[in-house]
């Protein structure tokens, strides 16, 4: 994902700021990319980090504590985009919970708002600013 306050040109990723691996795949192929002083945040039970890299690197338990808290895997991806943001601030909880309410059956939101504040809490003991 690119976010730009400028025209985005090019939408293909060259060199991420902040790079999210939630595989050993996505790990072994793309944390070669990332940007020298950026941000490379994975999950300890999917991905082993290895490799030397210049990046401030997160391994933060987001399975393991949407599974003690939630009990859903499939709410997994919501828990790290709420620890990203609480890590980063780049966007406001507020326009991501209302993107939720329009794209998610109403039956799923509240276990999504979970999962989105449990990231949040998570990401908020953290701090990464783009250009630290």
């Amino acid at each position: 994902m690119i976010i730009s306050d400028e025209n985005i040109n090019y939408p293909g990723v060259i060199q991420p700021n902040i790079l999210v691996t939630l595989t050993q795949d996505a790990y072994n192929s793309f944390s070669d990319i990332i940007r020298p002083g950026g941000l490379l945040l994975t999950d300890p039970k999917f991905v082993e980090t290895a490799r030397k890299v210049d990046a401030k690197k997160l391994e933060l338990p987001m399975h393991e504590l949407v599974m003690e808290k939630i009990g859903k895997p499939i709410v997994y991806n919501i828990c790290m985009l709420g620890t990203l943001i609480g890590i980063t601030g780049l966007v406001k909880p507020e326009s991501v919970l209302k993107v939720l309410a329009k794209r998610i059956p109403e039956d799923f939101l509240a276990m999504n708002e979970r999962a989105l504040d449990l990231g949040l809490t998570l990401g908020g003991q953290y701090q990464y600013r783009i250009g630290q």
